[in-house]
């Protein structure tokens, strides 16, 4: 470092307060600044285990009780459980204190087992545009490999409805009677591929931690991860499980590399393979991305594979690039085809 010149260390929970001002998330953003100033309650988050983000557990934990009908004045700050009301407080921390001292016995376990094993169904704005894009590279049906699905919402990304807008042009993609329809605000001057979605031989997930979506507990966590703010999130959510519990896709359970290249070698190697993450490997060590990569370089030697990701990071705050890998022979292309931000409500097609 050059002299005089300081450098700033990072500060976690400064930093998740802008997330939730950048998210338009108040509630949290109020709750999240007393905990800022809590030792108490920034030790009990550091309770999570190795990995996981200690105020989205703490958050989750607190929201999932309110889901499981706890009682307490806490209750009626939360718009998702008050009708959509949002009531202005003068200052709702000491509520949420009061509710995390009360309920301590049951939040503690919570806090040490709960994984943030989230799935953000709007990020489908992105993929749509996405696999539009490697289906013209590719050709088609498409065999989709999904690293790290949660409850694997987003493998039926092609039974949603995108409306893309623009001011007063608006592009569509999806069937037109479909069950759930995402709204996705357009940005910059390019269109994202629209049409026909591709033909989909097969689709599969592989994931550490698979949501049991039959499990009412597992659901109610799975909704927890929602901020209460977000009510258009937590209703497409509850759209999207009905619709999975009624179509269900494949998830198997367990290592995601140690399954992965026995899902690639199961599709027909004359049709085309893409592997797929949205906010997954950014939990991954240098190491894990590694293999990752030489999974994919090593099954390139037999057939082409190609790689669909949408991953954040501390230094991209509320977005992150689309990319598109091409594997063939030993060798990797990339390109960004988009930016897209982290809960799908706009997409910056660059492609």
């Amino acid at each position: 470092m050059e002299a005089g010149v300081e450098q700033k260390s990072f500060d976690y929970w400064e930093y998740f307060i802008a997330e939730t001002e950048r998210a338009n998330a108040p509630l949290y953003t109020q709750i999240v600044r007393g905990i800022a100033r809590d030792a108490g309650l920034k030790n009990l988050a550091a309770r999570v285990q190795k990995g996981q983000p200690p105020a989205n557990i703490l958050l989750a934990s607190v929201h999932y009780l309110l889901l499981r009908r706890a009682e307490h004045p806490l209750r009626q700050f939360y718009p998702n459980m008050n009708g959509g009301v949002r009531i202005e407080a003068e200052d709702i921390f000491p509520a949420f204190k009061d509710f995390v001292d009360t309920h301590r016995s049951e939040l503690q376990p919570l806090i040490e087992k709960g994984i943030t094993n989230t799935n953000e169904i709007a990020r489908c704005s992105a993929l749509h545009a996405g696999f539009r894009a490697v289906a013209k590279e590719s050709g088609e049906p498409l065999h989709l490999i999904e690293i790290g699905p949660s409850a694997g919402l987003n493998l039926l990304w092609d039974k949603y409805r995108v409306c893309y807008s623009r001011g007063d042009t608006v592009l569509a993609a999806g069937p037109e009677d479909a069950p759930l329809a995402i709204d996705c605000e357009l940005r910059g001057d390019n269109n994202p591929p629209t049409g026909p979605s591709p033909r989909i031989a097969s689709r599969v997930g592989l994931e550490r931690n698979p949501v049991d979506l039959s499990n009412p507990k597992q659901r109610d966590w799975l909704k927890a991860l929602v901020w209460p703010d977000h009510l258009a999130r937590f209703e497409r959510l509850e759209r999207a499980i009905e619709l999975f519990r009624a179509n269900p896709a494949e998830i198997r359970a367990g290592d995601a590399l140690a399954l992965l290249p026995e899902a690639i070698a199961q599709a027909p190697e004359d049709q085309p393979v893409c592997v797929y993450h949205t906010y997954v490997i950014y939990q991954f060590s240098e190491e894990m991305r590694e293999a990752l990569d030489n999974i994919l370089i090593m099954a390139s030697l037999r057939r082409p594979v190609w790689r669909l990701s949408c991953e954040g990071s501390l230094t991209s705050v509320g977005e992150a690039p689309m990319r598109l890998r091409h594997y063939v022979d030993g060798r990797k292309e990339s390109r960004v085809l988009a930016a897209c931000q982290s809960h799908g409500s706009w997409l910056e097609w660059r492609d």
